[in-house]
């Protein structure tokens, strides 16, 4: 879901200096992870990543039936796929990638004008096979460590959204179970309850889903990714009415928020 550096290049230096330089390499591929205050992980470092500056969260579930195998991939450099954090099912909490680091967790995306989210998020994977809900304790986790990341990088409350949402039509993850509403609340996303203004009859739904952020190149995906994450109730694949006077209040409500600096 990206593309690695040139392996480090081969240590031909003399005898006396091979082991530093053995060393020197090793910790290029696995730096230590800056740990967040009052966060506790266990370290699982994957050699997967690249440097950058984080201004989003990308939240993902991984389909695989334990966070175990979820970590055998994330962490195999022959997968070339990473995400900074792996949220278990139990709550226990792994961090892969260093969050100044660019991890591999992206792939092909898009949201509002970026089409490299990888060198702008950092990458949260869900222990989840996208059939089930959350449990509680790891959305309690979750919480903790969202929370700790906005404070840490500054991240705008409206920069918190799912890999579905950057990637529609090849991506559903974080799935319809995931408590985008719940997130909101707690400060991590946008949502919007009705009542809704009317939404001015100039404004066509491809027009409103690309101010939202989406892709709307395939718009029947981009449909599909705004309903899955705003409205999953409604299984429908076009926009409706109420569809159209949510997204206008959530584009209101992210306008609003990047006019406070929030």
């Amino acid at each position: 879901m990206g593309f690695s550096a040139s392996p480090p290049a081969r240590c031909r230096l003399g005898a006396a200096l091979a082991l530093l330089v053995l060393a020197g390499c090793a910790s290029v591929e696995r730096p230590a992870i800056e740990p967040l205050p009052g966060i506790s992980v266990i370290q699982r470092p994957s050699p997967n990543f690249d440097e950058r500056r984080p201004n989003y969260v990308v939240l993902h579930h991984t389909s695989n039936a334990s966070a175990e195998a979820s970590l055998r991939t994330l962490t195999d450099p022959a997968r070339r796929v990473s995400s900074h954090y792996l949220v278990a099912r139990n709550g226990n909490m792994y961090a892969l990638v260093d969050n100044n680091a660019r991890a591999w967790h992206a792939g092909e995306s898009y949201w509002a004008g970026l089409t490299d989210l990888n060198s702008a998020s950092i990458g949260i994977e869900l222990d989840n096979d996208g059939s089930e809900p959350y449990s509680e304790v790891q959305i309690a986790a979750l919480l903790d460590l969202l929370a700790a990341l906005k404070t840490r990088f500054a991240i705008p409350r409206a920069n918190f959204i799912g890999h579905g949402d950057i990637a529609p039509g090849r991506k559903v993850d974080p799935s319809a179970h995931f408590p985008w509403r719940l997130l909101a609340s707690q400060g991590f996303g946008i949502w919007c309850d009705p009542p809704y203004d009317a939404v001015p009859p100039s404004i066509d739904d491809a027009l409103l889903l690309q101010a939202l952020g989406y892709n709307v190149w395939n718009f029947d995906a981009a449909v599909s990714a705004f309903k899955r994450h705003f409205s999953p109730e409604d299984p429908s694949p076009a926009m409706t009415g109420k569809d159209r006077s949510l997204a206008y209040c959530l584009i209101m409500e992210k306008r609003a928020l990047a006019a406070q600096g929030s």
